[in-house]
């Protein structure tokens, strides 16, 4: 079984699982997980996890992301982008760039989100695109999410604009689109959504999946490589004997904070990753020695 992390560089008309299929052929194995779903009309990086890296996955999830996009002033869809249906028009040439960096700077920061219709989250029980294709639009509560910086830019059309978004995960940028639409009085959306990076993952380092296919061992970062973004303890002796039976770690043996730390070994292979507990001790939360 391999054991990493791939960086993949999604194609347009492909789901999330669809690349994650792939690479179950590609690699010859079941387990196999993916951080962070793109919608299928998107592209850029999606992360996908083999073997027990997938047990890695929610730290890489946790990661910033960035996007670029097309803002498109005027008319509105039901999907919130350019795969829906048109449900609304408006001349948008009153619109000016100072009134729509105004509203991109009022979508910045630790804002509300209320989640589209067309989505995976789940509602009584339901995923949303569940609802939405039976026509039902149901109630949804706002989520907190930050966006770490949003940018729009001119284009050649006045009633287009380049996008460019730094968010937290969970945030929807195309609800971002029509949220700055509703701001300056016009409705829209967002068409050619790409993720540019999560984290250090950009798309000048993601594989696309003819790439992966011709050199499938060449494109795996070993998990230690892939979670590098986190501090590093590096143990032997007891310690790492602790380590592989899932004991906790004396508090001092780490810096300041709550972590997560990567706890590698002698070789610098990752064992597990420890975070800190309120009696100041560090406990596993995951252990790879473990998981055989």
């Amino acid at each position: 079984m391999t054991d990493g992390v791939v960086v993949v560089d999604k194609p347009a008309g492909w789901t999330s699982h669809d690349v994650v299929a792939r690479c179950r052929r590609i690699y010859g194995q079941r387990r196999v997980g993916h951080s962070g779903t793109l919608d299928p009309g998107a592209t850029g990086v999606l992360l996908v996890g083999l073997g027990r890296a997938t047990r890695l996955l929610r730290f890489l999830t946790e990661l910033p992301k960035r996007y670029t996009a097309e803002l498109v002033l005027g008319v509105g869809t039901t999907t919130l982008d350019d795969d829906g249906d048109v449900v609304a028009t408006a001349d948008p040439s009153g619109v000016t760039w100072a009134r729509l960096e105004a509203a991109a700077t009022r979508l910045t920061g630790d804002i509300l989100q209320v989640p589209p219709m067309v989505s995976a989250v789940h509602v009584g029980g339901r995923r949303l695109h569940e609802l939405a294709r039976e026509g039902k639009d149901v109630e949804r509560a706002p989520r907190p999410v930050r966006v770490h910086a949003f940018a729009l830019s001119p284009t050649g059309d006045p009633a287009v604009w380049e996008m460019d978004v730094t968010c937290s995960t969970g945030t929807y940028v195309r609800v971002l689109a029509a949220d700055v639409g509703s701001d300056v009085g016009v409705p829209a959306h967002l068409r050619r959504l790409r993720r540019t990076s999560i984290g250090p993952f950009d798309a000048d380092q993601a594989w696309s999946l003819a790439r992966v296919e011709s050199d499938p061992a060449r494109a795996v970062l070993a998990p230690a490589e892939a979670l590098g973004t986190y501090p590093a303890l590096v143990l032997d002796g007891d310690d790492l004997r602790a380590v592989a039976h899932g004991r906790p770690l004396p508090g001092d043996l780490a810096g300041d904070g709550d972590g997560p730390w990567r706890v590698l070994g002698p070789a610098g292979d990752l064992l597990a990753m420890y975070e800190r507990r309120p009696d100041g001790s560090l406990r596993p939360s995951v252990v790879l020695a473990a998981d055989q």
